[in-house]
């Protein structure tokens, strides 16, 4: 758990119009994403401090549906029990929990789940994080199972790099960005709509 970043931070939701707006009217609960491909596990998902990359998202989902109306709803978080990993201490964490998930699935005879391609993506991303999603679960599971050093999460927070090279020979790329899964939707103090 992290409490070396300050309380609230600002995240932005890339949905369509309907949903963004029932958000800030009240009218909606935040729905938590459940894949089994999730990258940062089961949760309701923000691009932290990026409007532009919630809507390049939902700009993404429209062209799957065109009836989809892309929009972006700013969120005001407060970041509770961080499962922080872009710190050493909850990255430890996580590779324990990796050690914890893969014995389970040697003792059961089963192939531990792949992080894979999506196939559509130039750049080769793992976009379907399985492996991931597994990991960041059984470290809820277990957590939730009696673990005494350990409170549940509230968030879960992470550093990705996607996209192809911003330049020649860069170690940057274009889609890098911090994401948010939000587990417990108290956390959550307001929505707003982002300036233009």
């Amino acid at each position: 758990m992290t409490a070396l970043h300050t309380s609230f931070v600002l995240g932005y939701h890339g949905c369509s119009e309907e949903v963004g707006l029932s958000l800030i009217l009240q009218q909606k609960q935040p729905i938590k994403s459940e894949t089994a491909y999730d990258w940062l596990g089961p949760g309701f998902y923000l691009w932290e401090s990026d409007p532009h990359r919630a809507y390049e998202w939902a700009k993404q989902k429209q062209k799957r549906d065109l009836t989809f109306k892309p929009f972006v709803v700013g969120v005001v978080l407060d970041l509770g029990n961080c499962l922080d990993l872009t710190n050493r201490e909850d990255l430890a964490l996580l590779q324990v929990a990796y050690e914890g998930l893969k014995a389970t699935f040697d003792a059961e005879g089963n192939p531990l789940p792949e992080n894979r391609d999506a196939g559509f993506d130039p750049n080769n991303d793992k976009l379907f994080r399985n492996l991931d999603c597994a990991v960041i679960r059984y470290l809820h599971a277990s957590i939730g199972s009696g673990s005494p050093q350990l409170a549940p999460y509230d968030t879960v927070r992470g550093l990705f790099q996607e996209g192809g090279a911003l330049y020649p020979g860069s170690a940057f790329r274009s889609k890098t960005h911090t994401q948010i899964a939000v587990c417990n939707l108290d956390c959550i103090k307001g929505f707003f709509i982002p300036p233009s």
